[in-house]
This record gives structure tokens, C-alpha cells and sequence, in this order.
């Protein structure tokens, strides 16, 4: 449901950990970083700090910075954007410590930091032994090494994993957008601003565009994605426009000129957000009508007996999606057979499966402890 409140503000629930995105078109307005934006954005951070919160940034902005230190062209090919990002990576980190006047650490993550679990916990340590230090961690994507086939891809989604990572209360996606519209607010006069959302739908997600400017890569449509993501866990995500200070100075005070985006309740569990939304899926497994049901309906664990269609090379223990009849995604699942075997066994009884592959194989080809469904109110 989408909410619209008639006052300017809404108010923010307490909380004691954020993580705050801070977008290239804020850190380099101009071309290179600078302080035009960031000292607001600094100050709400200094001030959450001085009344004992504690805050993590997911800050873009080193491509940019490298760019301004070298001069040129902008990186056409993925080596030189990910040498300007080395180069403007330490340049970056310079400027928030000097506008913080904190000691700031670098965090740089890649995908396998958030999808494999030892490191996902290695990460999440490192965090909060930062925090415990009176340090603010200042993430991005470590540019210099990722691929495009193991990137988050924006710092958006970026953000709303290291908000579950760090066990945070609030995410604030800063940018220079004042938060979600009903329409484009760029090619549409009577546009209006969304203040709440309850929860991230089909309709939100069709309010939601593309990149606004040229230097970011995340638009709305990545911002309604980490929402969705962080509002899952239980954690409140406001979007704000951050070039406004005296934004920025309400938010302190626990008002939000912007859409705030509840979390939901309960939260998910941790595995099965970590199902549902940072591991990367291997193949695809279609259901009939029958088991669809059973797998909404009764929570049951998904056979052999029910599986119609495999797609992908996807081998045990990988993540796949399944999807029903029609195409419609119901969630996603641990696999207990190979693709392969699922092929040969699909749609056979379980007393059928050993006779089948010639060895003793699970009958049971996803187990509902490995399966997380998608809430059927996130695509009305």
C-alpha cells in the first residue's frame, strides 16, 4: 500500500545504526569530488555520531575522483574505468576524513563478500569491530578486481547489503532526486512525491525509471530494489534529495522530507533473505498448478513428482528460481539433484527416482528449510 501524507514531514523511527548511500551526482557535481554537497551530508553524520548513533557510508564517487586526477576522456572500456577507480579510490577516502573529522576506514566488497557465507560473516565482523573503534567504515565496491558477472553493479543495491550485513536499523539512499513520484517528475508537471510506502509492489516498482544523470548508474528503479532489499530485514530506507541541507537537518531531528519506505513485520529470516535477494541463481525449475499450491499454500517441500520443466546447468546445492505454469516466479530454492538428474526424474513418484537414476537420489528436490517464497502482496 502506498500512503500519502498531507503534512510536509514523516516522522522517522529511533535508531541507533544507518548506512547512508551517498550517490556520484552529490560527491562530484561538478567532475571532480568535492565538498558543494558532502559537507551537509557530513555534518548529519557528525551529528548522528555526537548523540551515539553510529554510521557506515557506501560512498560512490571514485571513478570520478580518479578521472579528475588523470584528466582525459571518460573510461570507455572496463579496465580504464577500473584503473581510475584505483587511482581515485585513496583520493576519495581523503576527502570524507577530512569532512568527518573522524578516523575512516576503507571497505572495499565484491559479490562473493556478501553471497558466500564465511565471508559474508569475515565482512560483517570487520564492520562492527570499526564501529566498537569510534571508526566510520566507508564502503563502495572494490572496482579495481570486480567482473561484470560477480558485481552488485550499483551502490544502491550495494548499500541495502551492507545495511543487513551491519545489522542496521535505517538506510538512507541520498541523491539529487527529492524520493519516489508517482510519475517523472522530469517530463510530467503534476508529478507527486510518494512520503510512505509501505510496501514495495508491482506499482511501485512501475513508478520507479532509469538512471537520472549521467555520472550515476543507480536511478530510481535501483532505489525501489535496495528498498526493497532493507525494508525486508526490518530496516527503515528513506530516500532523500541530498543537496538540500536543511533536509538533511530534519532527518536528523527524526523528520523526512523525502519517501520513507517502512520496514516490514515481521522481517524476513536471515536465510531467507539471503535466498531471496544476494544469491545469484544457477537455473530455473518450472511446477505444475498442483505443487505451486502446495508450495504457498502448505509451506511443503518441493518433489520430483511436481517439477515440469529445467532450465540451466545447475548442480547441487545451487540456488535456482521456480516459477509456476505460467512464468510467475514463486521464489527461490537450494536443490538437492543436478539439473541433469532433475531432467531425467521430473514429474516421476518418489518411489520412481532410485530406479530412474540407478542410485538412491532425493526424492525431495528442494526442502522447504532451503526454499523462500516471494510474498504474493510484493507483485499485486
Amino acid at each position: 500500500m502506498i500512503g500519502f501524507h498531507s503534512s510536509n514531514a514523516t516522522p522517522l523511527q529511533p535508531w541507533a545504526r544507518a548506512v547512508v548511500k551517498v550517490g556520484s551526482a552529490l560527491v562530484a557535481p561538478d567532475g571532480p569530488p568535492s565538498d558543494t554537497h558532502l559537507g551537509a551530508i557530513a555534518r548529519f553524520v557528525i551529528a548522528s555520531r555526537v548523540v551515539g548513533r553510529e554510521v557506515i557510508v557506501v560512498s560512490s564517487g571514485a571513478v570520478a575522483a580518479g578521472l579528475a586526477a588523470t584528466g582525459g576522456r571518460r573510461p570507455r572500456t572496463i579496465p580504464e574505468k577500473q584503473a581510475l577507480a584505483a587511482i581515485g579510490q585513496p583520493r576519495l577516502m581523503a576527502l570524507w576524513g577530512d569532512l568527518l573529522d573522524a578516523p575512516v576506514a576503507q571497505v572495499l566488497l565484491t559479490h562473493d563478500d556478501l553471497v558466500h557465507r564465511d565471508r559474508f560473516l569475515n565482512a560483517r565482523a570487520t564492520l562492527a569491530e570499526l564501529l566498537a573503534r569510534g571508526v566510520v567504515p566507508v564502503v563502495n565496491e572494490n572496482d579495481t578486481v570486480a567482473v561484470d558477472e560477480l558485481r552488485v553493479g550499483d551502490n544502491d543495491n550495494l548499500a541495502a547489503h551492507v545495511a543487513v550485513l551491519a545489522g542496521a536499523d535505517l538506510l538512507v539512499i541520498l541523491s539529487d532526486v527529492a524520493g519516489l513520484f508517482d510519475a517523472d517528475p522530469r517530463v510530467t508537471p503534476g508529478a507527486r512525491l510518494v512520503p510512505v510506502v509501505d510496501r514495495v509492489d508491482a506499482a511501485v516498482r512501475a513508478m520507479a525509471g532509469g538512471a537520472g544523470t549521467v555520472s550515476a548508474t543507480g536511478g530510481m528503479r535501483t532505489k525501489v530494489e535496495a528498498a526493497e532489499k532493507a525494508t525486508a530485514r526490518g530496516i527503515d530506507t528513506v530516500v532523500l534529495n541530498g543537496t538540500d541541507a536543511a533536509r538533511l537537518g530534519a532527518l536528523a531531528e527524526g523528520r523526512v522530507h523525502g519517501t520513507l519506505f517502512r520496514a516490514l513485520s515481521p522481517p524476513l529470516a536471515a536465510r531467507k533473505h539471503w535466498l531471496l535477494h544476494a544469491t545469484p541463481v544457477a537455473g530455473r525449475v518450472v511446477v505444475d498448478e498442483g505443487a505451486a499450491r502446495a508450495l504457498r499454500e502448505r509451506g511443503a517441500s518441493l518433489l520430483a513428482s511436481g517439477v515440469v520443466a529445467v532450465a540451466g546447468g545447475f548442480s547441487r546445492a545451487d540456488p535456482v528460481e521456480i516459477a509456476d505454469p505460467t512464468g510467475a516466479v514463486l521464489g527461490r530454492g537450494i536443490v538437492r539433484v543436478a539439473a541433469h538428474e532433475l531432467d531425467r526424474v521430473r514429474g516421476r513418484r518418489s518411489a520412481d527416482v532410485e530406479a530412474e537414476l540407478g542410485f538412491s537420489g532425493p526424492a525431495v528436490v528442494v526442502h522447504r528449510d532451503d526454499l523462500a517464497l516471494i510474498d504474493p502482496r510484493s507483485d499485486d
